[in-house]
């Protein structure tokens, strides 16, 4: 080798080391993790892209179905997500994780491949387009829940600390980038072939599930051939069935004092959000007469938050999870939101809700789906996929129903928009309070596992 090629790669590989340090400074990766970091980010990003691709279809499908029928189509998709769980269950208990995984998204790779026949041959029938509406409303909720469960199977506590605001990026990346492809494309290749589109990323998604399992497998037989040889073999929890009843998730749930607890920070979690949900509607329903004008809001504000999620996920997420400890983590965004509601029940002000809404969905993105994934991590794989399936399908979707009737129930008393954000404000303190003991109970199990192990 020459002089110069030898000074050439000399460098090279300095540019390199210095990218390399740099990025673990950054993200703080260790080597022998990047590759499933960014396997999991792909992973992640492709199963936003897909869904968010077809999401403008979901809601002009509901629109197409009848906006006078859309309280029946929630209530259709809370009754599909009740039958989806023992189903689960059912292929949780015969399959291994690693074929299990593929098989339910080839399941909605097929389903989408149906619609796709059905909206080419022309068959616009109101019940289509509700069973594609209730159908796409199931999917959102049950590929993220299936992903967060994977995840926390294949890291371990510390790892989780670390990675998963860089791996929730890449879901914000996706969700960026679904819309995006779907304007650029629907109207050049029809509604109809966007689900195609969706087809390719969910395929992309399967590609990654396998790349993951074959590094945790490889991680696994390292390990043990670097201290007794006799034990490197795959990783057994990715080789075998989960068992048990295709009830199970729910039996673990209510059998489970941390679980439960889990359940209660969903259901004020949804209570909250819906809460302020409804109050951004009226406040800028009343702030703006020109539909355009609200849209345009609505667009500024969906643009901000993406902006400011992205950002946190990838800087600061990780720091604030091992700076503070999980359970303050956890306790930040519902007492930060306690501040929010406080000011909006002194003064109910365009100017004010948006800051309280954009930095509470940034914060639940970036800070606090992160932090509520990491409480699953040190469970039994069992815990980790049925019951949390259970909890984030139908608990979710049964929180956003009660949560909206309640609403409902304020106002029919007579209560006005402010008065309902100082009724949140000690909700919010009791949020805060749970997600501070769950996490706190989190490290509990960490350090009982770590000295087992």
């Amino acid at each position: 080798m020459s002089k110069s090629s030898a000074t050439f790669l000399e460098s090279e590989n300095g540019w390199s080391y210095r990218m390399r340090l740099r990025l673990r400074q950054l993200v703080a990766v260790e080597p022998g993790e990047m590759r499933a970091l960014l396997w999991s980010f792909i992973y992640f990003f492709a199963l936003l892209c897909s869904y968010y691709i077809i999401r403008p279809m979901r809601d002009e499908m509901g629109i197409a179905g009848g906006v006078d029928k859309l309280q029946w189509m929630f209530t259709g998709t809370f009754v599909v997500m009740l039958a989806a769980v023992p189903l689960f269950g059912w292929v949780a208990k015969r399959f291994p994780v690693r074929q299990f995984l593929p098989y339910i998204y080839y399941f909605f790779i097929a389903n989408l491949i149906l619609f796709f026949a059905l909206f080419k041959s022309d068959i616009t029938d109101a019940y289509v387009a509700r069973a594609f509406f209730i159908w796409a409303s199931v999917f959102n909720l049950f590929i993220v829940s299936v992903f967060w469960s994977f995840m926390t199977d294949i890291f371990n506590n510390d790892q989780a600390k670390r990675l998963f605001g860089v791996i929730a990026a890449g879901g914000t990346a996706g969700a960026l980038t679904g819309p995006a492809l779907t304007a650029a494309l629907v109207n050049p290749l029809g509604p109809a072939n966007m689900l195609l589109i969706s087809v390719a990323f969910l395929a992309i998604a399967v590609w990654c599930i396998h790349r993951i399992i074959a590094w945790k497998k490889s991680t696994h037989i390292n390990s043990n051939r670097d201290s007794q040889p006799d034990l490197a073999k795959p990783d057994a929890g990715q080789e075998q069935a989960i068992g048990g009843s295709i009830f199970d998730g729910i039996r673990l749930v209510f059998s489970s004092s941390y679980l439960t607890g889990i359940c209660f920070l969903i259901l004020l979690y949804t209570t909250l959000s819906t809460f302020l949900y409804f109050q951004q509607a009226q406040i800028i329903r009343d702030s703006f007469d020109d539909p355009a004008k609200r849209t345009a809001l609505f667009a500024a504000m969906d643009f901000s938050v993406n902006f400011l999620t992205i950002i946190c996920q990838l800087l600061l997420t990780s720091r604030i999870v091992r700076k503070w400890g999980l359970n303050w983590t956890l306790a930040l965004i519902p007492l930060l939101l306690a501040v929010g509601f406080l000011l909006l029940g002194m003064m109910p002000m365009l100017s004010i809700l948006i800051v309280v809404q954009v930095l509470r969905r940034a914060g639940n993105y970036a800070v606090m789906r992160p932090a509520r994934e990491m409480l699953y991590v040190v469970l039994r794989k069992e815990e980790k996929y049925k019951a949390k399936n259970f909890i984030d399908t139908v608990v979710y979707r049964g929180g956003d129903a009660v949560s909206a009737w309640a609403y409902a129930g304020l106002k029919a008393v007579g209560l006005n928009l402010a008065g309902i954000a100082l009724v949140a404000v000690p909700l919010t303190g009791i949020w805060a309070l749970i997600s501070f003991k769950l996490g706190k109970r989190q490290a509990q199990l960490a350090a009982q596992s770590d000295r087992e192990d």
